[in-house]
């Protein structure tokens, strides 16, 4: 069979206060184009359907919407498991039924031990869990970390292995190769240890999320990472996203990534007020597009973030390129006698390397009286 992989949608996300669900939809009918134009025979969502445990309704409504047309519109099975950001009782209600369309969304341990059959295929549906579940489940007071319960989640999985079909894994953690020092080892992800990929070595493909970045297992060559629709971080600016499409009908299975082209990018642009604010100077941004500002200027720059947005309406970060460091002056008692605007000049100076413009030692000027006014 073939199946589309993808994960991490965080429906009702914003970045820096952006309202995203313009761009979600946009990467959504995306998704579903690839979807159809591949032939696929269902769609794996692995995790975090939502940003928050508490969505807001516009982002259930249009999660929702989504979820229908696939499912009852399309046709298309759909696999989901509930990820860290979701809330499993909330995300989870309703799945008994919504099984008789082919909608397989699992949000307990329990249920991802028990395999999904499409086709060729068995696909085990493990969402986001704690450690603490697996030891509840196995009443196994000696299951303390996220590997102990994974070895005990594998036996039981590949227990009800069918030798005649592939089987798939998705899942919703931070999975790591097992060549690791013991400080790399004690790294986590979204509150869950790394995961060693060996334990999954059994498995045809494990379709993963949680990571948002499709190259977070370049070295394993069938277990994947989608990556999020959308950048969703200035980290993320130079990532391409997609999804993955896999078909099991090879040994191994083949994988191919599918590229989304984002309706408004994520850019950073690094460079100097002066060339930022030029008319003449071009840059591969529109004026829907987010942007992280890196100025190159050690100078300070009044309004500086009103400035720039009068020409990139949608600035989510600006940074200084070039930061100073200053080693303070020792100054002798002559020098600490001196009026107060000639003592501001040189510590402007000295903490800009800039000396105060004719504009600036007038409003130092007028705030110097003003305060002296305010002593008397």
């Amino acid at each position: 069979m073939r199946f589309l992989h993808t994960a991490d949608w965080h429906i009702g996300k914003k970045l820096h206060g952006y309202d995203l669900l313009t761009e979600q939809r946009d990467a959504y009918r995306q998704i579903k184009a690839i979807a159809l134009a591949e032939k696929v025979d269902a769609v794996v969502i692995a995790g975090d359907l939502y940003d928050r445990a508490l969505p807001g309704e516009d982002a259930v409504a249009v999660l929702d919407q989504m979820l229908v047309d696939l499912n009852r519109q399309e046709h298309l099975p759909i696999l989901a498991i509930s990820g860290n950001h979701d809330s499993a009782v909330r995300l989870g209600y309703g799945r008994e039924w919504f099984a008789s369309t082919h909608f397989y969304l699992k949000t307990t341990v329990a249920e991802g031990l028990h395999p999904v059959t499409v086709g060729d295929t068995q696909f085990f549906l493990l969402p986001y869990f704690e450690p603490f579940a697996v030891r509840q489940l196995f009443a196994d007071d000696d299951i303390r970390t996220v590997t102990q319960a994974m070895v005990r989640l594998v036996a039981a999985m590949k227990a009800t292995f069918d030798p005649a079909k592939k089987h798939v894994l998705v899942a919703h953690f931070f999975a790591a190769g097992s060549q690791h020092s013991d400080s790399e080892t004690l790294v986590q992800v979204g509150g869950l240890n790394a995961v060693p990929t060996d334990l999954l070595r059994d498995f045809d493909y494990v379709a993963l999320g949680h990571l948002h970045r499709k190259e977070a297992l370049q070295s394993e060559p069938t277990m994947k990472y989608s990556g999020s629709p959308l950048k969703f971080s200035t980290s993320e600016a130079a990532d391409t996203k997609g999804v993955w499409i896999v078909d099991t009908a090879t040994t191994p299975v083949t994988v191919t990534f599918k590229p989304l082209t984002p309706l408004h990018d994520l850019v950073v642009l690094q460079d100097s007020f002066d060339h930022l604010m030029d008319s003449q100077q071009q840059y591969p941004v529109t004026k829907e597009d987010f942007v992280t500002i890196e100025l190159t200027d050690t100078a300070p720059i009044s309004n500086v973030m009103q400035r720039l947005k009068t020409r990139f309406p949608r600035i989510i970060e600006l940074k200084r390129v070039n930061q100073l460091t200053v080693t303070p002056k020792v100054m002798t008692t002559q020098e600490t006698q001196r009026d107060p605007l000639t003592l501001m000049g040189d510590f402007f100076e000295q903490v800009t390397q800039h000396e105060l413009t004719a504009q600036q030692r007038t409003w130092a000027k007028a705030a110097l009286q003003a305060a002296e006014k305010g002593e008397n």
